[in-house]
């Protein structure tokens, strides 16, 4: 696997934990319980920035890691 597809691939899996915590949130009756998925979905989202711009800043310095 090359650099990109790795960072690729760990995007992916962050956005699909971003989406199962923002859907337990919503649907759990436990007003607690939404509000720690809710809290961990905007650290999970604030993650995904942070690597999203690794990302671009890995394919802008190492062009054969475009993906």
């Amino acid at each position: 696997m090359t650099i990109a597809s790795d960072v690729n691939q760990v995007l992916s899996t962050i956005k699909g934990i971003e989406a199962q915590l923002s859907s337990m949130s919503m649907n759990t009756s436990n007003p607690e319980a939404s509000k720690i998925f809710h809290e961990t979905m905007l650290v999970i989202g604030e993650i995904k920035t942070d690597v999203q711009k690794r990302k671009t800043q890995l394919e802008i310095e190492e062009p054969q890691y475009k993906s």
